[in-house]
């Protein structure tokens, strides 16, 4: 059953043999681990332009070689920064991680809601950010063993090389998915891979759906990134740019990018609020796992909803002791037990986005679309996300300064509407196969008066 505001959806499933194989694991674990270089370089707004571009590399050339490309990439600006003599160097450099972080996060999420198993998709999907944390956490380990070297900035860029190298390795070793061999005219590899993945030898009704899905799509001739503003497609448009809209808006990467300065103006030392950003991090990955483990049995519609309550309220209890501590105009000083309570209230916050908000960004947008436009709808939602983290990160600081307190409310009312937002538009797809997705739309109270079912049923 998926469910819009309260109403329940029949979602007619193809009867296809799936079932979790060690070559699906091992496919979603190398995949997923392109994560590590998004959380090593959090904000790299070079992401925003190649995730649009990323869209037509990935119908191109796969899914699987989209991601290896973005790893070569991101070495090789790793390689620069971590040699950098000047500043031109580090500003080529940086320029190059974010054309690898477009690429990877563009590719990955499709790729691992591809070759999941309909009723384990969830779970695998979240393995990108689990690894998205290891790299913030990792990062954060390595500013806070290095920050007093002389040399340590070097060496924080530098190490940028090491998940790169084993993302590219990785990507040598996995096949690509069926759905993106059968469109790009493979089909002997696509029966081969779905051998691979599936663990069965009775793959013929889900390629032959495969390739009739494909063939209808490219007998549309009109450009993909026209067909998704289409009146039909208005829904899963809304959907994937309003998630990672909201997502940044919950104010998580505010976080992660001044989490040290953020807990020194609350009254922490250099080194303290270094190490408290690593409590974030730790927190942040036992509430993925948490995650993985209850995404396909309660849904994504629950875990938004609880997660953007449980985030609410710690937004308002921080505002609240701050605002104690420090007075209307922030001229006050914290005290250590109070520095201590706001730890507490944040790794709270962490632990509500870590099993909502933050793996759901990429499961939803990713299952959401038909074929025809996957690519596409994901390379819209990684650019909405980018735009955001950018726009966000000029301002937190400033914002943070005159707003003082005020800046968590900022935050808390937008969580207000966009928990709001879920519990009226969103349908829950837990269990559904990709290509069964289209009756959530046509049942749902509201979006049934877009859509066209006969169309989306061909796409899907």
């Amino acid at each position: 059953m998926a469910r819009g505001r309260g109403f329940e959806v029949e979602a007619s499933v193809t009867a296809i043999e799936s079932k979790i194989t060690l070559a699906v694991v091992i496919s979603c674990i190398v995949a997923a681990s392109s994560g590590l270089i998004f959380g090593y370089d959090l904000g790299i707004s070079a992401g925003l332009v190649t995730s649009l571009v990323a869209s037509q590399v990935s119908s191109s050339l796969g899914r699987k070689n989209t991601i290896m490309l973005g790893g070569v990439i991101f070495l090789l600006g790793g390689a620069i920064n971590g040699g950098a003599q000047n500043i031109a160097m580090l500003i080529i450099g940086r320029i190059l991680l974010g054309f690898g972080i477009g690429f990877t996060n563009q590719a990955t999420p499709l790729y691992l809601s591809e070759i999941a198993p309909p009723k384990w998709r969830g779970a695998l999907s979240t393995s990108f950010q689990f690894f998205i944390q290891i790299g913030v956490l990792v990062a954060g380990c390595i500013n806070y063993i290095t920050a007093n070297h002389p040399s340590g900035w070097r060496i924080s860029l530098g190490l940028a090389v090491v998940p790169a190298t084993m993302i590219t390795i990785g990507a040598c070793i996995i096949c690509d998915t069926p759905n993106s061999l059968v469109e790009r005219g493979k089909i002997d590899q696509a029966r081969e891979a779905l051998n691979k993945v599936r663990g069965s030898t009775n793959v013929e009704p889900e390629l032959e759906e495969l390739v009739r899905r494909s063939q209808h799509a490219k007998s549309m001739k009109q450009e993909p990134f026209v067909t998704i503003f289409e009146r039909q497609y208005r829904p899963h448009l809304v959907i994937a740019i309003a998630i990672p809209l909201f997502q940044q808006l919950t104010g998580i990467n505010m976080i992660a990018f001044y989490a040290p300065n953020l807990f020194q103006s609350m009254g922490f030392g250099h080194k303290a609020a270094l190490f408290a950003n690593i409590i974030l991090g730790f927190v942040n990955i036992f509430a993925i796992i948490i995650f993985s483990s209850i995404v396909d049995r309660v849904g994504r519609r629950v875990l938004f909803i609880v997660g953007g309550i449980q985030m609410l309220v710690s937004q308002i209890a921080v505002a609240f002791v701050m605002a104690k501590a420090t007075g209307i105009h922030g001229t006050g000083s914290i005290s250590q037990g109070n520095a201590m309570l706001l730890l507490v209230l944040m790794s709270f916050y962490s632990a509500g986005f870590g099993w909502s908000w933050g793996p759901l960004l990429w499961i939803v947008p990713s299952e959401i679309f038909p074929l025809k436009i996957r690519t596409t709808g994901q390379s819209l939602a990684i650019a909405v996300q980018f735009l955001t983290i950018f726009l966000l990160s000029q301002t937190f600081l400033t914002m943070l300064c005159h707003l003082k307190f005020g800046a968590f409310l900022f935050h808390g009312t937008w969580i207000v509407v966009m928990t709001l937002f879920i519990m009226l538009f969103l349908p829950e797809t837990k269990g559904l196969h990709l290509d069964s997705i289209y009756d959530i739309w046509c049942k749902h109270w509201y979006w049934r008066y877009y859509v066209n079912r006969e169309v989306l049923q061909n796409q899907h």
